[in-house]
């Protein structure tokens, strides 16, 4: 099987880098990825965050598309439950006519971040109780492509989009919630298995294929399963650097707030941990795909044929930019 390599971009903050200098490493990782032959760079939104510069896909994304040639941009994605439907057609039909036949437009309903930027989000109006996602990518999608029912109130509205212009439309889920809207709709599929691998199983995309077939759109549709990944020259040195990474996650839930920790002081605290913690960190761990470019290759490619993908998104964090940057060169030459 041939696959296909997408950069996710969570732009982390590496050290000694501050939130306003990490945007720089995005821009200078997407242009060594390109020339590797990665086929898609999209970038992540997250808000009130230590540990990710990206607040804002639409921006940085029209930066990445103005510093390459060929390969497709994208948001990975846009948190459409803070935004006017209208505003993202609008924002990524004039993207998409700047870079025509290079934009990709993913959205999620997850936050993205904590409470309390959700209710800074949705200021001066207090965060709907209610499930408007379902709604909301339908008017999206109605929007982009101009097929509003007659009778619609926004029928009037449009974008101006052609062919070439227009966003490919995916939607990003961690389990099978998001699969059957997605296929309602005619959108792409992303499966986040790095954020709940134990969730993420081939029989969403099934469901995905049938919900396209019975809106009468041809199945399967693009889909990509997103993948932690740490590649480095041996399987030893890529466990020791993607301790930052599981620490990372280990820690998410927690009120506790630091920045990214280096492997060293990852080990230091393992050592430090009860049994549970340990164990935990373990099955972190082992949820990842970790090691040389060798087994990397092993472990992805039998996860595409498993899912029946031929697209891999690549989600990578690590304490130094060089680490990451490294990373992505490994498994693309392994893989591409």
């Amino acid at each position: 099987m041939s696959l296909k390599l997408t950069v996710i971009d969570q732009t982390p903050i590496h050290h000694p880098h501050s939130a306003v200098t990490a945007l720089a490493t995005s821009v200078e990782l997407a242009i060594a990825c390109e020339g590797l032959g990665y086929h898609r760079y999209w970038l992540a939104e997250h808000h009130n965050s230590m540990h990710f510069a990206g607040t804002a896909p639409e921006i940085l994304l029209t930066r990445i598309a103005s510093a390459t040639r060929s390969m497709r941009i994208g948001s990975g994605g846009v948190m459409l439950s803070h935004y006017s439907p209208y505003k993202v057609a609008e924002t990524f039909a004039l993207i998409g006519a700047l870079f025509p036949g290079r934009i990709d437009l993913g959205i999620g309903r997850a936050p993205g971040g904590s409470l309390l930027s959700s209710i800074a989000l949705a200021a001066p109006r207090p965060p709907s109780q209610q499930d408007h996602f379902p709604q909301q990518a339908a008017e999206l999608c109605a929007y982009l492509r101009g097929d509003f029912p007659p009778s619609h109130s926004f029928a009037s509205l449009a974008c101006a989009t052609d062919d070439a212009s227009r966003p490919q439309l995916w939607m990003l889920g961690s389990g099978g919630g998001s699969s059957a809207l997605a296929g309602q709709l005619g959108m792409g599929l992303a499966l986040a298995k790095f954020i709940a691998p134990a969730t993420c199983s081939p029989a969403i995309f099934q469901q995905h294929d049938s919900a396209l077939r019975q809106s009468g759109r041809s199945a399967p549709g693009p889909r990509l399963v997103a993948l932690a990944v740490i590649c480095a020259a041996s399987d030893e040195e890529a466990r020791f650097i993607a301790g930052t990474a599981v620490y990372r996650k280990m820690m998410a839930g927690s009120k506790a707030r630091e920045p990214l920790l280096s492997p060293a002081e990852v080990q230091e605290r393992y050592q430090r941990m009860n049994t549970e913690e340990r164990e935990e960190f373990d099955r972190t761990l082992a949820d990842m795909v970790v090691g040389s470019p060798a087994t990397c290759r092993s472990r992805i490619e039998q996860i595409a044929a498993d899912f029946g993908c031929e697209e891999i998104g690549v989600v990578t964090v690590t304490w130094r930019f060089e680490e990451r940057l490294e990373s992505y060169r490994l498994l693309g030459e392994g893989l591409l």
